[in-house]
């Protein structure tokens, strides 16, 4: 067994407080914009046989019961009970945790007490926008408190991201962040940027996500002036890794890094432009959930291009300790299962093994976010 120490989930979203039924806790399951089909459920996916697999024994049963029975073992321990032991089960050490996710969810210092685990702000763009917009009544107004919402995040949270994450809606964001940033890699000028705030200020009453592409560029921009690294979610339908060759390249040698998050299933496009650019990494982690018994081999492929250095682990947990749970002992599973079999035919030293998958686990994530510099 490749022994690590305990990882850094480089993105997560907080739980989810309250008690839920088996059609709630189903809906979690998996991005869908509706339920199961008829006589089905979303528990017959390789999520949902992960979740069977790996969080019941952390609850006190055999693993591969029955959903029923797990979900009431569940709600005998209670919402925040089976909360602490799934996420202190996970061997997790540090999580950096999304604070713009929607719903009754834990921020970062209940999730680092529930979790026994450090943990860090992530600061989402979109969302300091829609709150810059909701206070100010001008365009010269917005723009000027969305400057000063960038400088105060930035001082506090350890990198920005963008983009819906995991979830429902995952895929249109990430296509809407990838189309602006293909379409014009380049800083907005000043005279775009203003005209995009007032069309998009004129119809904010109606609640409107960000969606223009001046502004979602704006937005990019700002948080590479901050200096701190900005997470990009990729992966559904759209194939953005591509997309974001342009924007990597204008970004080079200003001293921000890009991190590509949820590249599945263009993981292999994610770790190629991390291989090319410098400031580019990408994460090793949020797909293999999702793909339960083959993350081995997504692990694998995503091991074949990028330098191990570039490459780092993120959980991608959302509303259910369940899924922070199974991101993390998957990633280990496959992680052991691949190095392992590398050192078992020969190919690898046990020690350099290891070392690789400190780094990936620990390591390069510590150092790309500059955790051990925060108190």
């Amino acid at each position: 067994m490749i022994e690590t120490p305990p990882l850094v989930d480089q993105y997560c979203q907080g739980v989810l407080r309250t008690e839920l039924g088996l059609a709630t806790f189903e809906a979690q399951l998996i991005p869908s914009a509706g339920p199961p089909a008829a006589g089905t459920t979303f528990f017959d996916t390789q999520a949902g046989f992960a979740v069977r697999r790996w969080c019941p024994p952390l609850l006190g049963l055999e693993p591969h019961c029955p959903p029923a029975r797990y979900l009431a073992r569940r709600r005998e321990l209670g919402a925040a009970e089976s909360a602490r032991r799934l996420l202190r089960g996970s061997g997790v050490g540090a999580r950096l945790v999304d604070t713009g996710a929607p719903g009754d969810l834990t921020g970062p210092k209940e999730l680092a007490l529930a979790g026994g685990a450090e943990a860090f702000e992530l600061a989402r763009l979109e969302l300091l926008a829609e709150q810059a917009a909701d206070t100010s009544g001008t365009v010269a107004a917005f723009l000027a408190n969305l400057a000063g919402a960038v400088h105060h995040a930035a001082a506090g949270a350890v990198a920005f991201t963008c983009g819906a994450g995991a979830g429902a809606g995952a895929d249109g964001a990430a296509r809407a962040w990838g189309a602006a940033l293909e379409a014009g890699p380049e800083p907005p000028g000043p005279g775009e940027v203003r005209g995009a705030a007032g069309r998009w200020l004129a119809g904010r009453a109606r609640g409107g996500a960000v969606r223009d592409p001046v502004l979602l560029r704006h937005l990019a921009w700002s948080a590479v002036s901050s200096g701190l690294p900005l997470q990009l979610h990729t992966g559904g339908e759209s194939g953005e890794p591509e997309r974001l060759t342009g924007f990597a390249r204008a970004t080079e040698g200003l001293g921000a890094r890009l991190v590509l998050l949820g590249g599945y299933p263009h993981h292999r496009q994610a770790a190629r432009l991390a291989a090319v650019f410098p400031h580019v990494h990408a994460d090793l982690g949020a797909a293999l959930g999702p793909a339960g018994a083959r993350a081995a081999a997504v692990l694998a492929e995503c091991l074949e291009t990028a330098p191990f250095g570039k490459l780092m682990f993120a959980g991608g947990g959302r509303q259910l300790a369940e899924l922070h749970a199974v991101g993390a002992l998957v990633f280990r599973e496959a992680l052991g299962r691949v190095l392992g079999g590398w050192v078992a035919d020969g190919s690898w030293s046990w020690r350099d093994a290891e070392r690789v998958a400190a780094m990936i686990a620990t390591g390069n994530a510590r150092r790309v976010y500059r955790l051990d510099e925060r108190g």
